[in-house]
């Protein structure tokens, strides 16, 4: 049997191997007029993830690591709606972190942060997966939307952790922190290293995030139970159309406010949260057909969602 020496003996081996691996590629981030947070060295000529909320609008960053060298880093773009950012050294001075697999993660599993909280260089903390797939309201006040796909987490995060990598026992990043709760004890997230490899991806590619609209301002809805049985609905929710942008692709399609959204080309819109993750890329100038309820009616309309501005 186990001892509990033995176990702690383990548990600090991970911790340790993963700390010492991944310690050189944490960089603690000054950005001018913003402060400080970390970010990670994600390949070998020097890109590097952090939160699009630790760059805001700078544009000098300085990134210093723990072997003391201190760059300059330019910003490649940032991505609001994710909370992701991107930068690249001036000099590649650190080895590239190997990015893991969010999808295999397992509530309960032992995941470590590094960082720079309160700017304490190289913190090391460690917890497990305390949840997968959550939600969390973007850090863009002008937009609705959510970030998915966040993996929620009681390893202790402060101010400064923002930016720095969430790592799986092998050391490989399997997340970006994110966000801490004020006021909370051991509720922390993180934006998963799967959304993080899409959005770099479009960074790289066109400086920004590309994404599809239709349109309108909207908001969650309850249907009626009458409602589900007289459509023949899969689900008793929808999206509820409150605005309509003029000559957008909702208004020149013939979509009306107060209409009640309840498919996407045959895919219910079970909320705002669900129909943000349907207007993905491939969606822009596609033909798409919406189902929408008006008063006793049932219309599809064809629209061509645009993207987002």
């Amino acid at each position: 049997m186990t001892t509990d020496i033995e176990a702690l003996d383990a548990y600090s081996r991970v911790v340790v191997s993963v700390a010492e691996k991944l310690g050189p590629s944490v960089a603690n981030l000054r950005v001018s007029r913003r402060g400080t947070g970390s970010g990670v060295v994600i390949t070998p000529d020097g890109f590097m993830l952090t939160n699009a909320h630790v760059i805001g609008k700078g544009r000098r960053v300085r990134a210093s690591f723990t072997d003391g060298s201190d760059l300059q880093a330019s910003v490649v773009g940032i991505d609001p709606l994710s909370d992701l950012g991107l930068l690249r050294l001036d000099a590649p001075a650190a080895p590239a972190a190997e990015l893991g697999d969010a999808a295999k993660l397992r509530v309960g599993q032992l995941v470590v942060a590094i960082g720079n909280p309160h700017g304490y260089a190289g913190s090391v903390t460690a917890g497990v997966v305390s949840a997968l797939g959550r939600s969390l309201p973007a850090r863009d006040r002008t937009a609705t939307r959510m970030i998915d796909d966040v993996i929620q987490t009681d390893a202790a995060l402060n101010p400064g952790n923002s930016g720095g990598p969430l790592l799986d026992t092998s050391g490989r990043v399997v997340g970006v922190n994110t966000a801490i709760i004020a006021g909370a004890q051991g509720i922390c997230f993180a934006t998963s290293i799967d959304t993080a490899r899409s959005v770099v991806t479009e960074l790289l590619r066109h400086g920004r995030v590309r994404r599809a609209s239709l349109g309108i301002a909207a908001q969650n809805a309850s249907l009626p139970r009458r409602y589900v049985h007289f459509f023949n609905l899969s689900a008793d929710s929808a999206v509820r159309v409150m605005e309509v942008t003029p000559d957008g692709p909702a208004a020149r399609a013939g979509i009306e406010q107060g209409d009640l959204l309840v498919e996407l080309d045959g895919t219910p819109c079970l909320s705002i949260d669900h129909l943000h993750r349907q207007l993905s890329l491939d969606r822009i100038d596609v033909p798409t057909t919406a189902a929408v309820l008006r008063r006793d009616r049932r219309i599809e309309l064809t629209l061509r969602p645009v993207e987002l501005g």
